[in-house]
């Protein structure tokens, strides 16, 4: 076969696509002539193609390349037409997608109640005038003992109440040492970082996990949320103390919650006090605060003299009990989904 006979042929296998596939009107017909004109056995590509082992092999490539051209410009076509048709498989130019159908709603993740709570908590303190501060969670014995008053024999301090850490230097922590590595117990750790690099006065909040080998219960769990606070100034007073913990109760819980103080004992407030609220029935403790003791003033350098202040550490899971009515603490740790999408924000 000669080379002008198989360009002939080529140009007229692409006049024939070209005018049949830009009047093709239905993906029926689409289909039967990509199978004409491109189909891998018997379409009219593959028969030319087989034409080619007939030409001289000098003329070869010229043939190739115009084959090339042919086949490609064959398809282009039939993408043409695939798209003005909609790509579909329907008989009809009906849409592929019904726009009149309902839409699927996403699903959407929500805040979990502790997040929710700290938030709100930040919100109401931030109105009373605390700026919200953090503090490492992995602590030293300085900041989470001995700057805050509490003495190596304190029952705080016991291995068995604490989660001593192992590290690289020391495979087992001596609670005695002062640079010893633990998780903290308190937020109260951060009130020692505060006091140390801040100049005061200073009035702060600080929410965040804290850690202790409790064993859980409808109302303990070994890692929890405390809100610390700190005001220090000239003159502050347990009055203000009082004053600031009611206003806080009352924005939170309500104005019929019912709040009491009783007497205790902290090695870092003096006089100290535990806070209760009132809910089904009994009384809850929801923190412990105080008059910041000298002896924590001293640790850091500050005079007690010409400076005083509180300090109050505020149990957040219970908070948040208390206003989404949850009965066990050991429910907002258990990643139920069901359970916590009540809580939606």
């Amino acid at each position: 076969m000669s080379l002008q006979n198989f360009i002939e042929s080529l140009d007229g296998l692409l006049d024939e696509a070209k005018s049949s596939l830009d009047t093709v009107a239905s993906n029926e017909q689409l289909e039967a002539l990509r199978v004409k004109f491109v189909g891998a056995k018997n379409g009219a590509i593959k028969a030319v193609q087989k034409l080619m082992g007939a030409i001289e092999s000098e003329h070869r490539p010229a043939a190739g390349k115009k084959f090339n051209e042919v086949r490609d410009a064959i398809q282009s076509l039939l993408d043409t037409a695939t798209d003005r048709l909609g790509g579909g498989t329907k008989t009809s130019n009906e849409p592929s997608v019904d726009p009149t159908l309902p839409g699927v709603r996403p699903v959407l993740g929500q805040l979990h109640p502790i997040t929710q709570t700290i938030e709100h908590l930040k919100e109401i303190m931030g109105r009373l005038g605390f700026n919200v501060t953090e503090g490492p969670e992995i602590e030293d014995t300085w900041h989470n003992f001995v700057a805050l008053n509490i003495p190596e024999d304190h029952p705080a301090r016991d291995p068995l109440d604490n989660f001593y850490l192992a590290t690289a230097k020391k495979q087992a922590q001596n609670p005695s040492d002062r640079d010893a590595m633990l998780l903290r117990s308190q937020t109260s750790t951060v009130q020692i970082r505060v006091m140390e690099t801040q100049p005061l006065p200073l009035r702060i909040i600080s929410l965040g996990r804290v850690y202790r080998p409790d064993a859980p219960d409808a109302t303990h769990f070994p890692m929890f949320h405390q809100m610390e606070g700190l005001w220090v100034d000239k003159n502050v007073t347990m009055a203000q103390l009082k004053s600031v913990l009611r206003l806080f109760a009352t924005s939170y819980l309500g104005s019929d919650v019912r709040v009491r103080f009783r007497p205790s004992f902290f090695p870092f407030t003096e006089p100290s006090v535990e806070v209760d609220y009132w809910w089904n029935g009994n009384w809850i403790e929801f923190g412990g605060a105080g008059m910041v003791d000298p002896n924590v003033f001293q640790a850091l350098g500050i005079d007690s003299e010409k400076w005083s202040g509180f300090a109050f550490g505020l149990g957040v899971e219970r908070l948040c009990m208390r206003r989404f009515g949850i009965v066990d603490i050991r429910d907002l740790y258990r990643s139920d989904v069901r359970f916590l999408r009540q809580f939606a924000s």
